[in-house]
């Protein structure tokens, strides 16, 4: 695909918003279309392009659109990837890919039949600390794998959770993990491989004014590949989120990294092994005044435009996105 890539984005929210700015900046990008179930006028946004109250009347409007991205409740991702691939289109989808492990299959299906990429937004994997993470768990330089331990401890209080909204609602928002704390759930998936829940305990300590699921809990697991570990998280940090990490306890060494989005390496004391120098973790850019996580979005949709280009594999595929959803399914349903 050598001619410039079209893009459209469904959802027009917070999230939707910094998709919106990534394409406008992105060379070889062009944006299309946007789309969102309320008026232009109630969201307060300047369009440029042109807008739809509908999936079905903006897909119909554009035949020719290369992708579409997904930024809409998590409740909607599914069915509005469907949608996108029907239309022969490749759609990016926000955390999580869908709510259910079934759900999620025919998102897969869907896109073999038709041959379309799924593309996830897992962008925590672009981070410094993660990508020398993967390294060196693909290196073996830890040996054999002991422990791992996951710790995700935020604040989501009535900033969040308000009046009329989607978050904290089932059938939308779907779970704290699936929200909150899918991308961890991500990286550990993508280091380590596929896990057995042995024993999950749930609470919901301060927020059963606001939410239909739990704001915190304890997983116990083990690694298909060898190993134990945990996961441990919270909604109920009061004022301000605390940290996420992830410890990993090895045959020949220990290596942590922390921070608020696992965006700093804690500890790093491995048999033989000098930590290198990382990358900075918010490296300048010219698609919006993102830092952290938020920045590493551009990550994506680089890879989006490389892969519609031949120039290199997906990085976060629908199968991945996929597992990620069956873990959460399955710790939910150890609960």
């Amino acid at each position: 695909m050598t001619h410039p890539i079209s893009f459209a984005v469904i959802g027009c929210g917070r999230i939707g918003l910094r998709h919106i700015e990534m394409i406008k900046n992105l060379p070889g990008a062009t944006l299309a279309a946007v789309c969102d179930v309320l008026p232009v006028g109630e969201l307060g946004i300047s369009v440029e392009v042109p807008y739809y109250t509908s999936a079905e009347a903006m897909l119909a409007a554009h035949p020719q659109l290369d992708v579409v991205a997904i930024a809409t409740p998590n409740g909607f991702h599914a069915q509005h990837a469907l949608q996108v691939i029907a239309a022969g289109a490749h759609p990016i989808i926000e955390k999580p890919m869908a709510l259910t492990r079934r759900d999620a299959e025919k998102v897969l299906h869907a896109a073999l039949q038709k041959g379309k990429y799924v593309f996830g937004v897992m962008q925590n994997r672009y981070s410094p600390p993660s990508e020398w993470l993967k390294e060196v768990v693909d290196r073996g330089l830890l040996g054999e794998i002991y422990q791992v331990h996951v710790d995700c401890f935020w604040n989501r209080d009535d900033r969040y959770y308000h009046p009329g909204g989607w978050h904290g609602t089932k059938d939308l928002d779907g779970g704290t993990l699936f929200t909150q704390f899918s991308h961890f759930i991500d990286i550990l998936y993508w280091l380590f491989g596929d896990i057995t829940p042995t024993a999950v305990k749930l609470n919901n300590f301060n927020h059963a004014h606001s939410i239909q699921f739990e704001d915190s809990g304890m997983v116990q697991f083990d690694l298909v590949q060898g190993g134990v570990g945990s996961l441990n998280y919270s909604t109920s940090v009061w004022d301000a989120n605390l940290e996420s990490s992830m410890t990993i306890i090895g045959e020949k060494g220990s290596v942590k990294v922390a921070g608020q989005y696992m965006n700093e390496v804690a500890h790093c004391h491995i048999e033989g092994y000098a930590m290198p120098a990382l990358a900075p973790s918010n490296p300048p850019n010219n698609y919006g005044p993102y830092k952290g996580s938020a920045a590493n979005h551009i990550f994506v949709y680089e890879n989006v435009m490389n892969v519609l280009r031949g120039e290199g594999p997906i990085t976060t595929n629908a199968l991945e996105g996929l597992k990620v959803v069956d873990i959460i399914e399955r710790i939910y349903a150890k609960a």
